[in-house]
Formats: structure tokens, sequence, C-alpha cells
């Protein structure tokens, strides 16, 4: 059984968990299977706009994809979650790739 099938068979019992559902979307990302991986990280800042990480990790793929529009929006978005939420380097790292797009 694959990681993915692995995470899969958990998201089936609890489908609600934002970490399963990071971790499969960061998966594909990493399977290659970016619409998947797009499909997953947009539920996911849907379901729970506080998880942080979601953004950043969209965003890049999304970038990758010459979507570099919806890339700021995203990284605007979430450096505002980052920075409610007191995560200074979440907000850092997303304010430099935010840099790195207007530059």
């Amino acid at each position: 059984m694959s990681r993915r099938q692995k995470l899969e068979a958990l998201l089936a019992e609890s489908p609600e968990d934002s970490f399963l559902n990071y971790a499969l979307a960061m998966q594909c990302s990493a399977d290659g299977d970016q619409p998947a991986a797009i499909e997953r990280f947009d539920w996911l800042i849907e379901r729970d706009p506080q998880y942080v990480a979601a953004y950043f990790q969209l965003a890049q793929i999304v970038v990758e994809r010459g979507e570099t529009d919806r890339a700021r929006q995203l990284l605007t978005r979430g450096i505002e979650m980052a920075r409610r939420a007191g995560d200074d380097h979440a907000e850092g790292e997303m304010r430099g790739f935010l840099e790195q797009l207007a530059g």
C-alpha cells in the first residue's frame, strides 16, 4: 500500500482531519498529481482557513502552473492568517515569496 493509499484510508475514517488532508495534499504534490493536490489544498483552506501552511504550499503549486495572480491572492490571505495566529515564521516565508512574485 502506497503512502497516498494509507492517507486516503485514514481519511476515510476521519474525513475532516486537517492534518491528514494536508498530508494527502503534500503527497499528491510529491507524486506529481498537481490537480489532486490543488483540490485537496483548496478543500482544506475552505474548511480550515487557519491552517496556515496550506496557503504557502498551494501558492507554490499554482505559480508553477503560471497562476501568479492566484498565488498572490493566496499569499496575501495566508499572511493575514499567519499574522492572526502569531506564526511569524510562516508569515515571513509567505512575505518573501510574495516579494519574489512582485519582483
